[in-house]
């Protein structure tokens, strides 16, 4: 099976690798970081499903899933060891994959019932320490509790989370750092002393560029997800994929040299124009709806076809998302459990078939 998938990846590289990478810069998959007992196995398919497929971009979703030295009080008991994580990057280095970190800042600093890693052992940072976590979580609720947030204005969290920064950031030999920020909804919250009364927008785009600056001084670029700069009542869009805060104004207030991951997963909506269009790179980003993916990958393909030459290199190309755990995915994807047509490793086969499809064509 293994030469199988070489000899396609000749044939890949032979037709279509240089084409494809001149269509779509970034060819993406974002997945959560292995436990010890699948390492070997995300290993294998970096090795031999990935690389095959061209692609050159793993974020890889950390969080506190890593034994950290500059603060140990954080790190989850199973998280990955230096060794662990050294094994992903040569993998990486190999194939020549941009491998990047990505820790949750600003919001999901919770899940349900469950308070996250930052806020259990530093409770002062948290926006709204007032809403108690409920025994059984559900939606709506009273509190509009969905993700707890930290307090972007707190003296204290920077330094905290810039030290796991720079450290992961290290571990991983990377140029690049995914900070999440996604689904933010409490900010500048009523009850917070030092944020009550701010302007959403700005305390949002103010904690962006805040870490892009952090970011900018070992040469590092800051990627985080798009739905917060998205006005979720012109567009339609609502309060998950798009803001009802009133943060997306900060669109404007951003620096232009953050990437965008743009992720819309119920329809192929056109906001990369939108992103574009502002000055900022973005690229796609489908879940579990194949027939979606490869129509955002078609999409994808015509916006660079038919843009200006300043707007082309900003429609930066596709990254597949997986939300329900890396384990999970890589036994659906190796057989192990049923994976239907409606799952991440059918949405992830689905566009690159469609990504080197239209390569081999250019």
């Amino acid at each position: 099976m293994k030469k199988i998938l070489i000899i396609v990846a000749l044939i890949l590289g032979f037709y279509g690798f240089g084409k494809a990478q001149d269509l779509l810069p970034v060819r993406g998959l974002c997945i959560g970081a292995p436990d010890a007992a699948h390492l070997d196995t995300f290993v294998k398919f970096i090795d031999e499903e990935l690389a095959p497929r061209q692609v050159n971009t793993l974020v890889l979703m950390v969080g506190y899933g890593f034994q950290f030295e500059s603060h140990p009080e954080l790190s989850d008991k199973d998280g990955l060891t230096k060794g662990d994580v050294k094994k992903i990057v040569e993998v990486c280095k190999k194939h020549n994959i941009r491998l990047i970190p990505q820790i949750n800042m600003l919001g999901h600093q919770s899940w349900a019932e469950k308070t996250g890693k930052l806020l259990q052992v530093y409770p002062e940072f948290d926006e709204t320490p007032n809403v108690k976590m409920p025994e059984k979580y559900k939606w709506p609720n009273a509190d509009g509790l969905y993700c707890r947030s930290y307090c972007p204005l707190h003296p204290g969290v920077h330094k905290v989370v810039f030290e796991l920064m720079d450290e992961i950031c290290d571990a991983f030999e990377s140029d690049a750092f995914h900070a999440g920020m996604d689904e933010v909804f409490y900010i500048g919250h009523e009850s917070c002393p030092r944020c009550s009364g701010f302007d959403k927008a700005e305390l949002f785009a103010n904690e962006v560029n805040l870490i892009r600056n952090h970011l900018a001084l070992k040469n590092r670029k800051l990627w985080i997800w798009g739905d917060r700069l998205i006005d979720g009542k012109t567009t339609g869009m609502g309060m998950w994929e798009a803001s009802m805060n009133n943060t997306n104004r900060a669109i404007d207030l951003i620096y232009k040299d953050v990437m965008i991951c743009d992720w819309h997963y119920e329809r192929p909506d056109q906001t990369p124009v939108m992103f574009a269009m502002k000055g900022l790179s973005v690229i796609t980003c489908p879940w579990r709806n194949p027939a979606n993916a490869v129509v955002q990958a078609q999409d994808m393909e015509r916006f660079r076809k038919y843009a200006t030459p300043a707007l082309k290199d900003r429609y930066q190309g596709m990254m597949q998302t997986v939300w329900n755990g890396p384990n999970s995915f890589l036994d659906q994807f190796y057989g192990k459990k049923p994976a239907g047509p409606d799952s991440e490793s059918a949405c992830f086969r689905a566009l690159y078939t469609e990504i080197n499809k239209v390569s081999a064509i250019k």
